[in-house]
């Protein structure tokens, strides 16, 4: 039965948080999707990423990244700045518009992972941390196999 599949429900589970939380933060009136918000905040947090790093660590695809920051930059929640060492390529900075963006948002996120985590000990937080942490790491220890 597909139900008894750990990967099912984990998915299963994902897909109904991003659910609620894109509810949450459409019902406080925060024109941002979840992805969006999550390309904003790891640009505020690391300024010298390239897009291929940022794809990496939002789980997409360069091209959805690529587009998701074309349109955050026509927002004016992102500016790229030429790099003066390297006229060929740009740094992305969030401006201040992106930064009341986010600050605004937050409230709304710590919310959704409070109503998702309700009823969860830290001990069961930790343990579930390490648990995916290792299902992570042996799916990244093997190569693919055909």
């Amino acid at each position: 039965m597909l139900s008894s599949v750990i990967f099912y429900s984990l998915d299963k589970a994902i897909r109904q948080y991003r659910k609620l939380a894109q509810a949450n933060i459409d019902r406080a009136g925060i024109a941002i999707t979840i992805d969006q918000w999550l390309v904003l905040r790891v640009i505020q947090e690391h300024d010298d990423l390239t897009q291929a790093d940022i794809a990496d660590r939002v789980f997409k695809d360069q091209a959805s990244v690529a587009r998701m920051i074309s349109l955050l930059t026509k927002r004016g929640l992102l500016v790229a700045v030429p790099l003066p060492s390297d006229g060929r390529r740009s740094q992305l900075r969030v401006t201040k518009e992106g930064e009341q963006v986010l600050s605004d948002v937050q409230p709304v996120v710590l919310n959704n992972r409070s109503l998702a985590l309700k009823g969860l000990s830290e001990d069961d937080l930790t343990l579930l941390r390490n648990m995916l942490e290792r299902i992570y790491l042996n799916c990244s220890a093997r190569a693919p196999t055909s």
